[in-house]
């Protein structure tokens, strides 16, 4: 009898730490990007693979904004530049990929719900899709394939596109040689020397050449503090904001 009642006390505690891990869906009015953004980040890292819609409209969207994290996110970079980018005509959207593997699977998967979308909603008429670092990586592959007529802007933060890490010779991955029809390309670099996953390295991976491609560098400071790697989102969601 006591064992049965040792074996119910740690299985009612599993299911009581269990549950306990359970974390709230992120939707976007309630992440937090000033005091909680740490356990807001965590939030929005534990939704499921797959394209996330941050929030709930009765309206219909006329512009679709579209998030790509990179390599082991913490999530809490993307809570301002989200909630700063949003407005009434925006559906803020949030895709969560395997970053641990090859980025064609989730590029195509990530390509297929965009078209999904487009097929349900007519009255979507813009795109815009931001990827950081390897999540820029794999937005960048819409600059070559993007057949859509909806124009779609492509925005690569901080993003190792020169392929220096061999990602071409493990995952069948090429940068990026034109851009398509109906679509704008926007490079967002930092600055190597202040960028943490860049800094060491003997070349800087973010550049390369791409005909009508925008390319902007990022200052050294934003809002008096080193412009690293994870600031630069807020910093380009601030300089997409003043369009």
């Amino acid at each position: 009898m006591r064992k049965l009642k040792n074996s119910f006390f740690v299985l009612f505690s599993f299911l009581l730490i269990s549950c306990s891990e359970e974390r709230p869906y992120p939707w976007l009015e309630d992440l937090d990007d000033k005091k909680e953004y740490l356990d807001s980040g965590k939030n929005l890292m534990a939704v499921k693979f797959g394209l996330n819609p941050l929030e709930i409209k009765t309206n219909k969207e006329s512009n679709l904004l579209i998030a790509v994290h990179g390599s082991n996110s913490k999530g809490y970079e993307w809570i301002y530049p989200l909630k700063t980018l949003d407005n009434e005509n925006t559906l803020t959207l949030f895709f969560r990929w395997d970053d641990s593997g090859c980025p064609t699977p989730s590029f195509n998967n990530l390509n297929a719900e965009i078209n999904q979308i487009l097929d349900q909603n007519k009255s979507v008429n813009s795109i815009t899709i931001m990827g950081h670092s390897y999540g820029a990586l794999l937005v960048s592959m819409f600059a070559e394939s993007w057949s859509n007529d909806i124009p779609v802007e492509i925005h690569a933060i901080a993003g190792p596109l020169a392929d220096i890490y061999n990602i071409n010779f493990l995952c069948d991955y090429q940068q990026p040689r034109f851009i398509s029809t109906n679509l704008r390309f926007y490079e967002w670099r930092t600055q190597k020397h202040l960028d943490g996953a860049f800094k060491d390295l003997d070349v800087d991976p973010q550049i390369i050449n791409l005909q009508d491609s925008i390319v902007t560098r990022l200052p050294e400071n934003y809002r008096g503090r080193r412009l690293g790697h994870n600031w630069s989102i807020s910093w380009v969601a601030d300089e997409l904001n003043q369009r």
